[in-house]
């Protein structure tokens, strides 16, 4: 991954809403993103989440600071549209997809005024909707379609005009457990297929932990990132960081129990509290 180029890259990102009583979305925000990365984004409602993405996509422009995406300077492109459309792709939580249009025309429709004749339309969006595994759905209407179909027709639109950076904002939140996993292994795969570049927001652990590296925020700042190494190293950081490994680690005197077995009884560690806390200790 060291040799890969910086494909996202923003400097000192600060976005402030507000005439009167200001909010200050994004403070001070640095980040890189390396092409191929599958990149998740984390933190609180309000943290600044859908704002960095909105900045990224150059769907919103910064108070001050610099976005450069695919070595691009967003600041110095004089026509936006054409560049978002050529460079970035876009998941929403709400697959946005036009009622009236088929799945293959949604999928037709971003490369709309790119240079496609009309065979091309159709041959890159039958294309894209085999890729995601609905060739026998193309014809159907959404409302005709299952949430998770749905949502795999927008990750063929995203993808319409070959885009270096796919965002994602909660492309699972509408989802029941077993539709979200379809979505993300969906998005894995094309990433290491196809070495697209993805950052996603998310508030499920369960998407984020599949990802290469998470980035936290909160009060409009990235206040810690770590690479996911696997699995089991995910889970344990996220013990680490509740209230019970918290209180494990901070070694309070209070007597702690977990899942109704003691790990700290009369201002002593059990045997299976020590265990616990010496292998949180080293994540």
């Amino acid at each position: 991954m060291e040799n890969r180029e910086v494909i996202v890259e923003t400097r000192d990102l600060v976005k402030i809403y507000g005439d009167g009583a200001e909010v200050r979305a994004l403070d001070g925000v640095n980040m890189a993103v390396l092409a191929g990365e599958f990149v998740a984004v984390m933190g609180p409602s309000g943290s600044g989440k859908s704002t960095l993405l909105n900045m990224i996509g150059a769907l919103d422009r910064p108070t001050s600071g610099t976005v450069l995406v695919n070595g691009q300077d967003l600041a110095q492109v004089r026509n936006l549209d054409s560049f978002r459309a050529r460079t970035v792709g876009f998941i929403f939580q709400m697959h946005n997809l036009i009622p009236t249009l088929t799945a293959r025309e949604n999928v037709e429709v971003p490369m709309r005024g790119q240079g496609f004749s009309h065979r091309d339309r159709r041959r890159r969006s039958a294309e894209l909707l085999e890729l995601v595994g609905l060739a026998e759905r193309m014809n159907h209407l959404p409302n005709m379609l299952s949430g998770g179909e749905r949502q795999r027709v927008a990750v063929a639109r995203a993808l319409a005009n070959n885009p270096a950076i796919i965002l994602a904002d909660e492309p699972t939140g509408e989802l029941d457990a077993a539709r979200s996993q379809e979505i993300i292994s969906l998005m894995h795969r094309l990433n290491h297929e196809l070495g697209t570049t993805f950052i996603v927001v998310t508030h499920d652990l369960a998407v984020a932990r599949q990802t290469d590296r998470v980035l936290v925020m909160d009060s409009g700042r990235i206040v810690r990132e770590h690479i996911i190494a696997d699995p089991y190293s995910e889970d344990l950081r996220q013990l680490k960081d509740s209230p019970l490994g918290r209180a494990l680690l901070g070694a309070r005197e209070v007597d702690l129990v977990a899942a109704g077995v003691p790990l700290r009884q009369g201002g002593q560690f059990t045997a299976m509290g020590q265990m616990l806390r010496e292998v949180l200790e080293k994540v």
